[in-house]
């Protein structure tokens, strides 16, 4: 039978040869999984902060959120 030390030295081999096929593809996915996060983190800062929605709050087409205009009295 094997031994614990002949089973560690197994399962390394077995770990390497899998690290040699898949290695490369795996850095490849986290790179570009690095990129995509760190261009969606650029444009949140770029945008600046999020539109707050107030509830029972109606904004009429082609008013800017935020400003309030007097359109005088009926």
């Amino acid at each position: 039978m094997f031994g614990l030390s002949e089973l560690a030295i197994i399962l390394i081999v077995v770990i390497a040869v899998i690290a040699v096929r898949k290695g490369p593809e795996l850095a490849r996915t986290a790179g570009k999984s690095a990129r995509i996060l760190k261009a969606e983190a650029r444009a949140a800062k770029e945008s600046g902060p999020e539109p707050q929605v107030i509830q029972g709050e109606v904004l009429r087409p082609g008013t800017a959120a935020g400003t309030e205009q007097s359109h005088g009295t009926r």
